[in-house]
């Protein structure tokens, strides 16, 4: 069992960065993959980002474009989304996952957090 609870959302202005951090309970979560999906307002969850257990392998959705970096410390179970030069079509609810074994797709992840709202001002 992972229980995760992601932090760090809040409002910044276009431009700008912020850094999520997704803490996590559970020794499992080490050996699993994370990920970061995001929902804005009346539209799906979205994937963002993805990272393996060990951080050899890590994904990006298309319109992240170099922006964010996903990252982990394993150590201290925790996991990151750097995110810089935010739009503001990049307002959401920014959500962390877990699971063994898990890609793009939100229905493959079994752990979730509440989530963080991040809003992109003008």
């Amino acid at each position: 069992q992972v229980q995760l609870v992601e932090s760090g959302g809040g409002v910044v202005q276009a431009g700008g960065s912020r850094r999520l951090s997704c803490a996590a309970s559970g020794r499992s979560f080490s050996t699993y993959v994370m990920a970061w999906f995001r929902q804005a307002p009346g539209k799906e969850r979205e994937f963002v980002a993805r990272i393996s257990w060990n951080g050899n392998i890590i994904d990006y959705a298309d319109f992240v474009q170099g922006r964010f970096t996903i990252s982990r410390d394993n150590a201290k179970n925790t996991g990151y989304l750097q995110m810089n030069t935010l739009k503001i079509e990049d307002t959401a609810v920014y959500y962390c996952a877990s699971s063994p074994h898990a890609g793009y797709v939100a229905g493959h992840y079994d752990y979730w957090g509440e989530g963080t709202q991040v809003t992109v001002s003008s």
